[in-house]
């Protein structure tokens, strides 16, 4: 493995943001400094990007195993390396589920076996996902899993996920949420609003995320639970984690770069690349969710990178599955759309999932003696996004003018994208 110097970029060290090079060796930072010697090393050109920790995904659908013409591990993490990431928790709605240890060990195998990213399965809360009995959820933490979520679906049984948080809260391990009541999104395709009723499509309403999210923030209250919302994206959802958060209770709570960017109002072209669960809701929503992102209310950004085959986007609205590609676009999203300083940044993209997800190795500063999983982003590159790394290209960030652009991914001192190519 050549040693690496990242020369003359903006560096998220121990001491903050500083101009600095950065020397990497066997897999590790080995000095942190101005002008150092590039003697023996692939020189790597940082001027006027940021270089900070790896990006790391709480919440991406690799579809292996069972659903491979989607998606598979390798494809995957070829468009987590081409979107700055070097870590991802992928989700257990694959077919089988992911809801027994050997399952959970044959993603992470299939990770390093790809070798561009580490790959921590998501443990399925209940068998098969259907909401009836608990999951083998011993066998799943020693097969090193640490969140659990039947994403998808929420958990409806009150009394079942109790007994989930209960004994998640035992091992020291998280509870993930698909928040939304599933009686009031039955038969829903998007929002439920003015765009819904003048395009006379069925609705989600938002009141059932917010109905969930109180109901699981009273089962954290009770159980001591460690709880993560995923994709938040009411204005209702964020305040009750506000006030949650306020109370003591243990919550966290992570937005898509799509619920960032879009509202309802995209969804009326009718185009299937904007049909997503939950969907995309109000102006009003979006401004709370980007506010909520910037002040750390809500923690970090997730993909929920969601493949499907063109052939099955390829039909009317109602008929298409919800879920986006988003790995290869997520960081280029948020700066157009939040618009993150250099700290903020790293910390919602990378050092915040890294400590919800238990990741040690990941989401950590520019310092001597850390892994070399490193993102070089580029804040002021222009692009517009056309074809991608995913096996599936069900993206509505195509043709998109884009903000912000990784330069270079870098995995246990590897380089794994450089120059707008996946290199491994």
């Amino acid at each position: 493995m050549a040693d690496l110097l990242l020369a003359g970029g903006t560096v998220l060290t121990s001491e903050g943001p500083a101009p600095a090079d950065v020397r990497v060796a066997s897999g590790e930072i080995t000095a942190v400094g101005r002008n150092l010697d590039p003697v023996g090393a692939e020189l790597l050109d940082c001027s006027g990007a940021w270089v900070g920790p790896g990006l790391v995904d709480l919440h991406a659908h690799l579809r292996e195993p069972g659903q491979e013409w989607k998606e598979d591990v390798d494809t995957g993490t070829r468009a987590a390396a081409a979107g700055g990431y070097t870590a991802l928790l992928a989700m257990p709605n694959t077919d089988p589920p992911i809801d027994a240890g050997h399952l959970a060990r044959f993603v992470a195998d299939r990770g390093r076996a790809a070798g561009r990213c580490d790959v921590v399965a998501v443990g399925a809360i209940t068998l098969g996902r259907a909401g009836e009995k608990l999951a083998h959820l011993d066998e799943l933490w020693a097969a090193g899993v640490r969140v659990f979520s039947d994403d998808g679906d929420s958990v409806a049984d009150a009394g079942l996920l109790r007994r989930a948080m209960e004994y998640v809260a035992e091992l020291g391990g998280v509870i993930a949420q698909h928040a939304e009541d599933p009686g009031l999104v039955r038969g829903g395709h998007m929002h439920e609003g003015d765009v819904s009723s003048r395009l006379g499509i069925a609705g989600r309403p938002a009141a059932a995320e917010a109905i969930a999210v109180a109901r699981d923030l009273e089962l954290a209250r009770l159980t001591g639970a460690r709880y993560h919302l995923l994709h938040a994206t009411t204005a209702a959802a964020v305040k009750l984690v506000a006030a949650a958060r306020a109370d003591g209770l243990a919550v966290t709570a992570e937005a898509t770069p799509h619920h960032l960017f879009f509202d309802h109002a995209s969804v009326s072209s009718t185009d299937p690349a904007y049909k997503v669960n939950p969907p995309l809701r109000t102006a009003e929503d979006v401004q709370a969710l980007r506010d909520g992102l910037r002040s750390g209310l809500i923690d970090c950004v997730a993909t929920d990178h969601a493949p499907h085959a063109d052939h099955e986007k390829d039909v009317p609205f109602e008929e298409a599955p919800p879920g986006m590609i988003g790995l290869e676009t997520a960081a280029a999203a948020v700066q157009t759309a939040v618009g993150l300083d250099l700290d903020a940044f790293y910390d919602r993209m990378s050092i915040a999932p890294a400590r919800i997800a238990g990741l040690a190795r990941h989401g950590r500063l520019v310092a001597e003696g850390n892994p070399a999983h490193l993102c070089v982003f580029d804040p002021a590159a222009r692009w517009a996004p056309e074809r991608f790394e995913s096996r599936s290209q069900n993206s509505p960030f195509r043709g998109v003018a884009l903000t912000g652009q990784p330069r270079y991914t870098i995995y246990g001192g590897r380089v794994t994208y450089a120059d707008g190519k996946v290199q491994a």
